[in-house]
């Protein structure tokens, strides 16, 4: 506690300027070092970020001033890049998922344990006033003994514009793995944990065609499930439908409602940190839109980081490792249920992470910032994520 807690990237693809630009912005929070497996990226981020070196990943892993490592890896090498960083003694913030499949993901998490290092997990939209505040509501029993919630994310498919899509039609991609985590550590935050689900799935044709870039017309194999649609239990008793799909064209419902006794909440879409919470009240004519009450302000991705730097030893972070391992064997499990037709019980918990006041970490607009950092060159590599918000192609 009084001092930043000291941060090196491994990977610097394109999603690193949204952690750059809230660094800059948080006090508890210092970047030290970046590497990656292009010299020349981890060079050019560290031109445009004062005071931060470009080093190979070894010597990241090895530097003594690095106190937590952002793993901003592609998903497959996520596992990987955390048990290094746990062996060198350093606590791991990774993009999600956690990691490829959840024998790895818990691999990361034993390992953690054994060697008291703390590990943090995106999504951290979660921590935003939207998400928050719809918390906040629940807790406070505007709506009653919640009964029920639906989560919708639908799209036509990615390879409409992205140059390299390949990936998400491949085992280990589709819209669950993809976009899932998002409205599941929502689900979990709003409603808490899941102890069963039941899953269903499909995909409407065998191949995609690419419409843009240099490859536009060639096609691309589907070999995983691009609809997936199921029911989650909650242990409170409370059912979750979630519908993820890259075969639909729009929905014009929410992304998330929760329906209780008294009345129904729409939730802004848990891939932004902000947005407006409405409330419809048993008995009433209107919609109303509550007053932003909790959360953290203005977030952006890495705030995650600057919570885990301010929870105390031996707390789980709110985006911590346990959530997203609960997230990622209750989307596992959903695909395991579509493909036997039975309901599939979840090993694992995760308590609901507490709620977060509504809290200001921004540094006041008075204090002097260095210049935007310029992104990297995009280029087509595989594992490259979709993030809806902005509707363009980074790797993560």
């Amino acid at each position: 506690m009084g001092k930043s807690l000291k941060v090196g990237i491994i990977g610097c693809g394109a999603i690193i300027a949204q952690y750059l630009a809230s660094f800059r912005r948080l006090d508890g929070v210092e970047l030290v070092a970046v590497a990656d497996l292009d010299p020349a990226r981890a060079r050019a981020v560290a031109d445009s970020y004062g005071g931060v070196r470009a080093v190979s990943v070894d010597e990241l892993l090895a530097a003594q001033d690095v106190d937590l490592v952002l793993n901003l890896t592609i998903p497959a090498a996520h596992a990987d890049i955390a048990l290094r960083a746990i062996a060198a003694g350093k606590s791991v913030y990774g993009e999600k998922p956690l990691a490829a499949n959840v024998a790895e993901a818990r691999q990361v998490l034993e390992a953690a344990v054994k060697a008291g290092v703390s590990i943090g997990c995106a999504p951290d939209t979660v921590l935003g006033t939207g998400i928050q505040t719809a918390r906040k509501a629940i807790d406070d029993g505007l709506i009653g003994a919640p009964v029920s919630a639906t989560a919708t994310m639908v799209t036509p498919g990615h390879e409409r514009w992205h140059p390299n899509p390949d990936f998400y039609y491949q085992p280990g991609g589709g819209p669950l793995l993809d976009m899932g985590p998002y409205y599941v550590s929502a689900l979990v935050t709003l409603l808490g944990p899941v102890v069963s689900v039941i899953g269903a799935a499909s995909h409407t044709r065998p191949a995609r065609t690419i419409g843009s870039g240099p490859r536009m017309g060639e096609t691309v194999p589907v070999n995983t499930d691009s609809h997936v649609t199921g029911i989650l239990v909650h242990a409170s008793g409370a059912l979750s439908t979630l519908v993820m799909s890259f075969d639909a064209v729009q929905s014009k419902s929410p992304n998330i409602e929760v329906h209780g006794e008294q009345g129904s909440l729409v939730v802004p879409d848990p891939n932004h940190f902000d947005g407006d919470v409405q409330l419809f009240l048993l008995g009433s004519d209107a919609w109303e839109t509550l007053p932003v009450s909790a959360g953290y302000l203005d977030a952006g991705r890495g705030f995650g980081i600057a919570d885990l730097a301010g929870t105390p030893a031996g707390r789980e972070p709110r985006a911590g490792g346990v959530l997203a391992f609960h997230a990622l064997e209750i989307m596992e499990a959903m695909l395991v249920s579509a493909h036997s037709g039975a309901a599939v019980p979840i090993q694992s918990t995760a308590v609901r992470p507490d709620p977060v006041p509504l809290t200001d970490l921004n540094r006041p607009a008075a204090a002097e910032e260095p210049a935007e950092a310029e992104e990297p060159a995009e280029e087509s590599l595989p594992g490259e994520e979709i993030r809806q918000d902005d509707a363009q192609p980074v790797r993560s």
